[in-house]
């Protein structure tokens, strides 16, 4: 996955000057400056409007008592989309209408929501991230080879006593 971030971060500025310059021979070079200076002000103006309203609706669900789901994917949009439609370019500007717009986010979203949810079941079958892992076994997550048993483990129920953790208390008021 890092390697497609460092990808996109050396292929994005080169198609962004590619299509500026494209735009430019065929209307001119202020006429884009222009365009991209306008696109950049409405972003800017979009991104406000839109942003307070997902905070609204955020704020809402909580008072509600309902689970934002919702909520906080449109304002992860908004965030993502924002920081798109202020990047200077064409193709980042496109992303970020679709990121931003509210017709258009609920298909974002869909695709943001799909997306998670098969990388959320890619890491719980595979492991946290590599570092091996059992989400649903006793004691919960384990780190390093996840099969045989592990060190100290006996077969059969565990008891409560078997949760305990040896310290001391320390009072930092004294």
């Amino acid at each position: 996955m890092g390697w497609l971030v460092a990808l996109a971060l050396l292929l994005v500025p080169i198609v962004e000057i590619y299509v500026i310059i494209q735009v430019g021979q065929v209307i001119g070079g202020w006429p884009t400056v222009a365009l991209l200076i306008v696109e950049s002000a409405l972003g800017a103006w979009l991104i406000k409007r839109e942003g307070r309203r997902a905070w609204a609706a955020l704020q809402a669900s909580f008072e509600t008592g309902k689970m934002p789901g919702r909520e906080l994917a449109d304002g992860a949009l908004v965030l993502i989309g924002g920081t798109l439609l202020l990047t200077p370019g064409f193709v980042t500007d496109i992303f970020g209408f679709f990121f931003v717009l509210p017709f258009t986010r609920p298909l974002a979203r869909r695709a943001l929501t799909a997306f998670l949810g098969r990388r959320v079941t890619h890491l719980s079958t595979n492991g946290l991230g590599g570092l091996g892992g059992n989400l649903g076994g006793l004691g919960g997550p384990t780190f390093g080879p996840t099969s045989g048993p592990r060190p100290n483990d006996t077969p059969g129920p565990r008891s409560p006593a078997d949760n305990v953790v040896q310290g001391e208390v320390i009072d930092p008021d004294k």
